[in-house]
């Protein structure tokens, strides 16, 4: 899952980007108002973390910004201002939770999947489609109740597809979502080939009851066989 990181602090950057990196996020960075609506209006992200306190503006201008834009995203404002009136302000502007600073880590973690699972997974711990179950709490994977085993990105694109079933993604926003910033150092899209295909033999033998199939030029489709 993708998190975006709005904050000006570079080591609080570094230090939650490393932990939430260990906790199989993947985690993109902006420092200021103006480089967050950028990402926001390119790229989608499954949880938002936004400091209210910006050096182009207020996080809370921002928050509200991006409610226009889109109201369905996770929002959670981490911010040093405590106060009963910030806090209000910051989820009356519809703002999904709200952290004050300094925080433990663990608790962000958990704020952060608290967040994803009330609002992108109906409030289940477990994805499920046709044979196939995911528990993203321990990031296993079960073809009726067998365990499959992958790896750590085999899991993060089965993930993507079994939350968004039926839906054509094209190769680019797949590759912008389970790999992240780390895309702008690369060519061309023969890894995500390479995973797919991998990932589609590993169900295949394993007698998974889905398919993600090729949209010849488009992009890929998770379907129920």
């Amino acid at each position: 899952m993708k998190i975006l990181i709005i904050e000006d602090d570079p080591s609080l950057v570094e230090i939650m980007t490393v932990f939430l990196e260990k906790e199989r996020f993947v985690v993109e960075v902006a420092e200021s108002q103006r480089s967050a609506l950028y990402k926001i209006s390119d790229y989608n992200y499954d949880c938002i973390l936004l400091d209210i306190m910006l050096p182009d503006g207020d996080g809370l201008t921002l928050l509200q910004k991006l409610r226009e834009m889109d109201g369905s995203r996770n929002v959670i404002i981490i911010s040093a201002k405590d106060s009963v009136k910030d806090k209000v302000s910051g989820l009356e502007l519809g703002a999904d939770d709200y952290l004050a600073k300094p925080f433990h880590l663990a608790e962000l973690n958990a704020r952060i999947r608290n967040v994803i699972r009330r609002k992108s997974l109906d409030g289940d711990t477990s994805v499920i489609a046709g044979n196939v179950k995911i528990d993203t709490v321990s990031f296993e994977v079960f073809v009726d109740d067998a365990k499959l085993e992958l790896k750590r990105k085999e899991y993060d694109i089965l993930l993507y597809f079994m939350t968004r079933p039926n839906l054509l993604i094209d190769k680019t926003r797949l590759a912008e979502s389970v790999w992240g910033d780390h895309m702008e150092q690369v060519d061309n899209f023969d890894f995500i080939y390479a995973q797919v295909k991998n990932l589609r033999k590993k169900m295949n033998d394993a007698g998974a009851g889905i398919e993600i199939k090729t949209v010849y030029g488009l992009g890929y489709k998770l379907i129920v066989k």
